[in-house]
């Protein structure tokens, strides 16, 4: 098993991303790159512990490749724009990728690097992993436990379109 660490705003909206790709076998909801030590959820809304919102993803690469997972990555979420995920706001909402190891970042940089070919103006924070802190218990696996919450229902079905449409072959099967 090989870990990732993603921030791309609101961590509900990403994590129902992630839990569909196959040889994703957990997925964490929490905390990232601030200065408090075990944050919660009303702290880092403040913006004032310069957590990041972030998942944890334990993954089989044998099915899966690091890559692959960056590649999901930027193309459901907007990382050109700073501190920003559509209506979200703040330093908690930062596009931003934590690697554990030198090979995830290169890998990053490279997909970084080709998004930049692309004229994108890439603002996605690359830096090591810092401590990861679990966000509390009933932030884990949000939408599938609030399938009615607005928030939810607004934001989290047109990248679960994007992902079918454009990930279709690194989905699990149903």
């Amino acid at each position: 098993m090989q870990q990732a660490l993603l921030g791309g705003g609101c961590f509900w909206c990403i994590e129902a991303v992630f839990l569909q790709l196959k040889g994703v076998h957990k997925v964490v909801s929490g905390y990232a790159g601030g200065h408090t030590v075990n944050p919660t959820y009303e702290e880092v809304c403040t913006g004032e512990t310069n957590h990041a919102e972030v998942i944890q993803i334990d993954y089989d690469e044998s099915q899966i490749s690091y890559t692959q997972l960056l590649n999901v990555f930027f193309a459901l979420h907007d990382p050109t724009t700073l501190n920003r995920q559509g209506n979200d706001v703040g330093t908690q909402y930062r596009s931003v990728v934590f690697y554990y190891n030198e090979d995830q970042q290169r890998q990053t940089h490279e997909v970084i690097e080709s998004l930049k070919a692309m004229d994108l103006d890439i603002v996605t924070e690359v830096s090591p992993a810092p401590t990861f802190y679990a966000a509390e218990e009933h932030h884990q696996n949000f939408f599938e436990k609030n399938p009615g919450q607005g928030y939810c229902n607004f934001s989290i079905p047109p990248k679960l379109m994007k992902l079918r449409s454009k990930f279709q072959d690194l989905m699990k099967s149903e």
